[in-house]
């Protein structure tokens, strides 16, 4: 029989880039990736009786990966993070001019409020789908919803969130 620390070793190999890359597109710092990164996994160490095996492994780690981000948010209300969440113009090409990125950046900041004022559910899947391209019958699984509902949502939460966009 394997032992915990063997069997959560290999845990922490199989899913380690996709939960840094999951963290690095909500955040978009290296640094911050990799601290948030070491946080999900020890929060899943210690958690990891309650791992019941009804949705993949790294479904699991992303939904502790956003409960450790948005922790991460109340606790910094870091206005300079840069998420890019391609919602006002998915086709807008990416530039280094200083006032796109500020664009960016506020616009990303602005999103981040509207995720943590935005109904659980809504957050939850967004962040799922959005930035940790799970396909919608991980989600659904996940939080124990039918797939055509977690559709449903993450087409309302992108509504939400453009529309609390255009309405500032």
């Amino acid at each position: 029989m394997k032992s915990i620390e063997a069997e959560f070793e290999r845990i922490y190999r199989d899913n380690y880039r996709r939960v840094y890359a999951f963290l690095y597109r909500l955040c978009r710092s290296p640094q911050t990736a990799e601290d948030l990164t070491q946080e999900t996994f020890y929060q899943a160490y210690i958690s990891l009786s309650r791992y019941n095996g009804q949705c993949e492994m790294f479904t699991w780690l992303a939904s502790i990966a956003k409960n450790v981000f948005l922790k991460y948010l109340r606790h910094t209300k870091n206005e300079t993070l840069t998420v890019d969440l391609y919602i006002s113009d998915p086709e807008a090409p990416l530039t280094d001019d200083p006032g796109y990125r500020l664009m960016r950046k506020l616009e990303a900041a602005r999103v981040l409020e509207v995720l943590e004022g935005m109904p659980k559910k809504y957050s939850e899947v967004f962040l799922l789908r959005a930035y940790g391209e799970l396909p919608y019958s991980e989600i659904a699984m996940k939080l124990g919803i039918s797939v055509s509902s977690a559709k449903v949502i993450y087409h309302r939460a992108k509504k939400y969130i453009k529309e609390a966009l255009i309405n500032e």
